[in-house]
């Protein structure tokens, strides 16, 4: 009983077999868990988790393994075993399908939550199949020919500005500014040949196409910009525009909204946007770069009082997530809209634009990006106000113009988590941060070899705090010595707790108590026993204490 879950789920599916269910019924199941996130289908359980039992002609692994691989196109392979609850129960066991999954006789099933929370099996629409497909890397929907159209739907307008943008831009690929027109566009893909002609692709039309195309050709290429003061909407825009065009007004839209505040920096005054523009434009390209085409909804660009919201249509592809946004492989749903952006110099060039969307409010000390809003429908990224924290900013300008170079992103997520939590060990960094754990102690390391950490301990347990020098640096001397000494002189009573609770100590107990170096755990035993506080009670590789 153990083994079988509570109740229904996205991944966990019961199903009766009292009248003795269809093969059908279990292959449609099978199918309906591999095209959403696979899961298990428990047969000889009711909806309501009471275990009725399969049938005896659904007790046989192997053979329920044949018949899902016979009538499943391609062939799921399941994992299947007998559950011996009070009545035998069979498991089936489906794995996430890497493509589009059918039943042999042509069904395409997935799975989603009703209102109340309950799972369901319906179909799956064409439209959502060239979604999951783009979603898994399987299909590059931007690439694809737009039928019904010509090259009489691009506009020559729209072509010069993305010469303009390559030759203004410093990442665009200035070669491609010697290419006749024809020849760029396909350079860009933004043709493809189909028979002997050659055809427009998704992201021609979207780059360089006429409003009045891009409106009857995708119709789901929309965009708002939104601006709210509490509940008074300032100003709601709509557009449906190539997209370089798109991109550009809403970053013009947004200055008015996005005032500067003056800091010092020794002898000078720096200007600080309260939203980084290089990371809004980031966001804007990769909001219109990775969204979902093949649905309807809108990029929407909101300032409100709280901060800034970019949100799009379309959830995180296949292998990101929150979690790993920073650390997994660069990859999007559209790779020839975003090839094309990066070419012209819209986009990074590395693919790492969600790198650059960080660097805008680390480098000011600001709240970091938070994209917690996003859902499997779309992404949302949210960029909170905050006032820039000018200590922070000259520790990091200082030390830049000591090193001649710039401190990377994985250092500046440290730097600003011990700003926050003042001091935290290893295994606490390692789990707050979206940074390898070998990358991560190198990080460490190279931060204390730069005077700007300190650290105590070893292992998982390893302390690490801002160092002296930062604090001096950012005026902050008495917070240092706050957090150093203050926990030196309880060093003495934690000591004597731990030892009277356990009746004994040794300096092993005290490098796991204070996650301090041996050498210093036995300093600090040393103390004790000067102080007439401690007795050695044994000596030797096993020595150990005991309270007088």
């Amino acid at each position: 009983m153990a083994e079988i879950p509570a109740k229904e789920s996205l991944t966990i599916e019961f199903k009766s077999d009292r009248k003795t269910i269809s093969d059908n019924v279990i292959v449609e199941e099978v199918v309906s868990l591999a095209n959403t996130d696979g899961g298990s289908l428990y047969i000889g359980v009711e909806d309501d988790g009471e275990v009725t039992g399969a049938q005896p002609q659904h007790r046989n692994p192997v053979q329920i393994m044949a018949l899902v691989a016979n009538k499943t196109v391609p062939s799921v392979s399941t994992r299947v075993r007998i559950i011996d609850a009070d009545l035998p129960v069979l498991c089936i066991e489906v794995p996430r399908s890497q493509s589009v999954t059918a039943t042999a006789s042509g069904k395409i099933l997935r799975r989603r939550l009703k209102a109340n929370g309950e799972p369901e099996s319906i179909p799956m629409y064409p439209y959502e199949i060239t979604t999951r497909l783009s979603d898994l890397g399987k299909l590059d929907f931007s690439a694809q020919p737009v039928l019904d159209s010509s090259k009489e739907d691009f506009s020559a307008l729209e072509l010069d500005r993305l010469r303009g943008i390559i030759e203004s831009y410093a990442g665009g690929e200035k070669n491609l500014l010697e290419l006749s027109d024809d020849e760029l566009m396909k350079a860009l893909r933004l043709t493809t040949s189909v028979g002997e002609d050659e055809v427009p692709t998704l992201t021609g039309i979207l780059l360089i196409g006429k409003k009045e195309s891009i409106s009857q050709l995708v119709p789901t290429a929309d965009a708002v910009f939104q601006v709210m003061q509490g509940t008074d909407v300032k100003v709601n825009t709509e557009y449906r525009a190539p997209l370089l065009a798109t991109i550009e007004a809403i970053n013009k839209a947004i200055e008015p909204w996005n005032p500067i505040t003056e800091i010092a920096l020794g002898l000078f005054n720096d200007p600080v946007p309260a939203f980084d523009r290089r990371a809004i434009r980031e966001a804007l390209v990769n909001a219109f770069g990775h969204r979902d085409y093949s649905v309807l909804g809108r990029v929407r660009v909101l300032i409100d009082d709280a901060g800034l919201t970019i949100s799009n249509p379309g959830g995180f592809v296949e292998g990101i997530s929150i979690e790993n946004l920073l650390t997994a492989d660069p990859h999007g749903r559209n790779p020839c809209l975003m090839d094309a952006l990066k070419r012209v110099g819209l986009a990074e060039r590395t693919g790492r634009g969600i790198d650059r969307i960080f660097e805008g409010s680390l480098r000011y000390g600001r709240p970091l990006p938070d994209y917690s809003d996003s859902t499997s429908g779309k992404v949302s990224l949210f960029i909170a106000r905050g006032n820039p924290d000018v200590e922070f900013i000259e520790m990091i300008t200082r030390e830049s113009e000591r090193t001649g170079s710039q401190l990377s992103l994985q250092s500046l997520l440290v730097l600003d988590a011990l700003r926050r939590m003042r001091r935290a060990e290893y295994v606490t960094l390692k789990n707050a941060l979206d940074i390898q754990s070998p990358r991560l102690r190198q990080v460490l390391e190279n931060l204390i070899e730069f005077g700007l950490l300190e650290a105590s301990g070893a292992g998982e347990r390893r302390t690490y705090m801002l160092s002296s020098r930062v604090y001096k640096m950012t005026g902050k001397t008495k917070g240092y010595v706050r957090q150093t000494d203050i926990d030196k002189v309880r060093y003495p009573e934690l000591i004597m707790k731990l030892a009277k609770q356990q009746g004994r100590i040794t300096t092993s107990d005290v490098v796991d108590l204070l996650h301090l170096d041996k050498e210093r755990a036995y300093y600090e035993i040393k103390k004790l026993i000067k102080e007439g506080k401690l007795k050695k009670a044994q000596d030797g590789p096993k020595a150990f204490y005991i309270p007088r």
